[in-house]
């Protein structure tokens, strides 16, 4: 049932881009493996998809850039010796076949935030660095809590 269904999506996405060629751009994202495969599902997808961009995985010094970016967007601030920590522990992540890259980068990200406000949660009074800073003891313990 879930190929038939699958079978239906595909001949429907090929019809609406026959159709309507000159009206609709169509892009379609997935990891290889998993594309070949789509592409493969039906003679007339790999013609109309003539097109592919592989995108390689980022660097431990730009994954700890994005964290720092969107830490700053979000109103939080790394010091630098959490920057430190956050190189050694991207650095020593798996970066297998569940290893997500950016989306990582925001789930270590998304941990170190909760685990900050358990830290400053008993405080009385919290000041407003202790309400931005995100430290080294922040990171999560586990390096499989954050790179799936």
């Amino acid at each position: 049932a879930g190929s038939d269904f699958g079978r239906e999506a595909v001949d429907t996405l090929l019809k609406l881009m026959e159709d309507h060629r000159d009206e609709v751009v169509v892009i379609v994202a997935g990891y290889t493996e998993e594309m070949a495969r789509f592409l493969a599902s039906n003679p007339g997808l790999a013609s109309r998809f003539s097109r592919t961009v592989d995108f390689e995985h980022y660097s431990t010094d730009e994954l700890v850039e994005i964290m720092s970016r969107h830490a700053t967007a979000s109103g939080y601030d790394c010091a630098p010796e959490t920057v430190e920590a956050l190189l050694k522990y991207v650095a020593g992540l798996p970066r297998d076949r569940s290893f997500g890259n950016a989306r990582t980068a925001r789930q270590i990200l998304e941990a170190m935030m909760t685990r900050q406000a358990r830290r400053i949660g008993p405080m009385a009074a919290p000041g407003l660095d202790d309400l931005r800073l995100l430290l080294p003891e922040d990171l999560p313990t586990d390096t499989r809590q954050a790179a799936g």
